[in-house]
Order: C-alpha cells, then sequence, then structure tokens
C-alpha cells in the first residue's frame, strides 16, 4: 500500500534552528530517504522552500483567483513529503516516526487513494 507522510513544521520551533542545525536536519534526511531507498519502500520525497514563496489558486465560478503566500495562516506550514510504499498502515506510521524533520512540527500518514 502506498502512504503519503506530509511534514509539517512548526514555524517557531524552525526560527529557534541554526544554519549548523538546518544542515544537520538536511543530512539526516537525505539518509534516512536512502535508508528507505535500500529497504525497497522508497516511492519520493521532496522538501519544499519556504511558504512565503507559495502561492494559492482558487477557482470560483470558473474564474482563477491567485493570491500570494500559503492557503491559510497556520502556525504549522506544509515543508515536504515522503511517499512509501509498504504492507500496512503500521509500517507507514513506523517510517513516519522516525522522519527527522518530525522533531520540528509534525508528520501526518494518509493512505493514497486507489481508483
Amino acid at each position: 500500500m502506498k502512504f503519503m507522510c506530509t511534514v509539517v513544521v512548526d514555524t517557531d520551533i524552525a526560527a529557534r534552528q541554526s544554519e549548523a542545525d538546518w544542515a544537520r536536519i538536511g543530512q539526516l534526511s537525505k539518509a534516512y530517504d536512502q535508508a528507505l531507498v535500500e529497504r525497497g519502500v522508497f516511492i519520493a520525497a521532496e522538501a519544499l522552500v519556504s511558504a512565503d514563496s507559495a502561492r494559492t489558486v482558487r477557482v470560483r465560478n470558473g474564474d482563477a483567483i491567485i493570491t500570494d503566500g500559503p492557503f491559510a495562516e497556520s502556525k504549522e506550514v506544509l515543508a515536504g513529503f515522503i511517499l512509501v510504499d509498504v504492507a500496512d498502515a503500521d509500517a507507514a506510521m513506523e517510517i513516519a516516526r522516525h522522519i527527522p524533520m518530525a522533531t520540528l512540527g509534525a508528520v501526518e500518514v494518509r493512505p493514497v487513494m486507489l481508483f
């Protein structure tokens, strides 16, 4: 089963990180992704740049409304994702609990919808 582990970062915690802290979490994240590749469960992972760079599109009555910034003001912002293919939800949760960025916020785990 495919699961999306969506990583959100608490902006207050993120603001307290030094450049060295960010470098370390980046190294840990790359190493963790590689470990998932070696286990054969890794599909994809990407980190996102700051939410300040986001643009949001809403379509209403056929018209696109484009605004700068994330879709909502929030203390937690989307930071990236890891997509995995594992046996079940328990296996996905085990992966999520070891995602290095989880120390800066949270990881939401959801099954990918099958059509």
